[in-house]
């Protein structure tokens, strides 16, 4: 029996993803990785992050043109799920914005994060 959860997500490119968890302080492994989790099972994923959790992995595989997460929970204990998505996924939009605001002549003038976490961005348009 699989212990592994899949959620999953509105992310669609690798390279965002990747930036998104080197943000959180996270070393993501990428390519065809496998994850770990009860009893030494495995299952594939493109991108792997390693835990202080001996055995146990998380990890985003492709589900259609969107990744879903993958962990087998009960053996990473120090984590909650919907904050590590949460925080993967604020992050990854945050990189997203960026990326399609540069790509549209906009320079970042400016970023504050308020209180409540949200980021801020003031922007020129570059010309």
């Amino acid at each position: 029996m699989s212990h592994f959860t899949r959620v999953k997500t509105q992310m669609v490119d690798r390279d965002l993803l990747v930036q998104a968890l080197a943000d959180l302080g996270h070393v993501a492994e990428t390519g065809e990785c496998l994850v770990r989790g009860y009893e030494g099972r495995r299952t594939t994923v493109e991108v792997r992050v390693p835990t202080r959790h001996a055995g146990y992995d998380i990890g985003f595989a492709r589900s259609g043109k969107a990744f879903e997460m993958v962990a087998d929970w009960w053996g990473i204990s120090s984590v909650r799920p919907e904050r590590f998505l949460q925080q993967v996924q604020q992050r990854y939009a945050y990189h997203a914005a960026r990326d399609r605001l540069t790509a549209q002549g906009f320079s970042l003038a400016n970023e504050e994060v308020d209180a409540q976490g949200r980021i801020h961005l003031v922007l020129r348009r570059a010309g």
